[in-house]
């Protein structure tokens, strides 16, 4: 049985989020954690110094904690429904790092929207407080279009380094029944030459887990043509070691991931060493 930390902010219900955590469970029991937070930052609203009384301030409060609670009751709904175990963490306030924090070590994965976290803040994705989650996380995250389909191929990038290779492990531990999907292990490098590093051992590893792999080179820049690549590529979910970099160097550069994630192109797991 897996713990999956399911997040919501406000009426943002993920239903996209929801339907891939149907496709876990009919493979194995799962736990489900809601935690749910409201889309405002009510506190954060007010001026330092000013007391918060006045009727719009505790009526705008007031909104908020009952578009949570209407999430709340969703959840809990449908995973009553799909025969899901569930809890409901009883956190009804604005977003919490600290608190998520704490809840994500003790998950094994987080699941989020890949559309709706967050929206009523910041719309493009992957705002501000999705690139936070996607950071300070200390399981696995999986970031899921609500468009989600039912998952028929893996693609996972590859560059030879030790945050793929670890985003890969986390991965199978986790997925074991998605080994007798097609996996393609895709290394990106605008370059000429065929040559991915490590090959073989990759192929040895990669083939103690899954059961059809296929490793192929692209040479284009991954930022501008990986997103529209795995449109092509119908129900696929893509594999990336991804934001483990600082805030301040992922405001000055974004990864390939960002732009998938930008493009709701398919479901992305990302794991990062720190």
């Amino acid at each position: 049985m897996k713990k999956i930390l399911f997040l919501c902010d406000g009426d943002n219900f993920p239903k996209g989020a929801f339907r891939f955590i149907q496709q876990i469970r009919e493979h194995e029991p799962v736990f489900v954690k809601g935690l749910f937070f409201t889309s405002i930052d009510t506190e954060q609203m007010i001026p330092v110094g000013f007391i918060p009384i006045s009727e719009p301030y505790v009526k705008l409060k007031e909104e908020e904690k009952l578009l949570v609670k209407k999430s709340r009751e969703k959840f809990s709904r449908e995973c009553e429904a799909h025969g899901i175990k569930f809890q409901v963490h009883p956190h009804d306030g604005s977003w919490d790092r600290d608190l998520f924090i704490k809840e994500s070590r003790f998950a094994d994965l987080v699941v989020i929207s890949e559309e709706l976290f967050c929206r009523d803040v910041l719309d493009v994705q992957p705002n501000f407080f999705m690139g936070e989650t996607l950071r300070v996380s200390e399981c696995p995250v999986v970031v899921v279009p609500e468009n989600f389909h039912v998952v028929d191929r893996l693609a996972i990038a590859y560059d030879g380094g030790k945050e793929a290779m670890f985003a890969l492990k986390q991965f199978a531990y986790l997925f074991p029944d998605f080994s007798e999907l097609p996996a393609d292990f895709v290394h990106i490098k605008d370059e000429k030459g065929d040559d991915i590093p490590d090959q073989e051992l990759l192929q040895e590893y990669a083939g103690s887990h899954f059961d059809a792999l296929y490793a192929s080179k692209l040479h284009f820049d991954a930022k501008k043509h990986f997103p529209t690549w795995l449109e092509n590529k119908k129900n696929i979910f893509l594999v990336a070691g991804s934001y483990s970099r600082s805030t301040f160097s992922n405001t000055f550069r974004q990864s390939f991931a960002d732009k998938v994630i930008a493009k709701h192109a398919c479901p992305v797991f990302i794991a990062h060493f720190s």
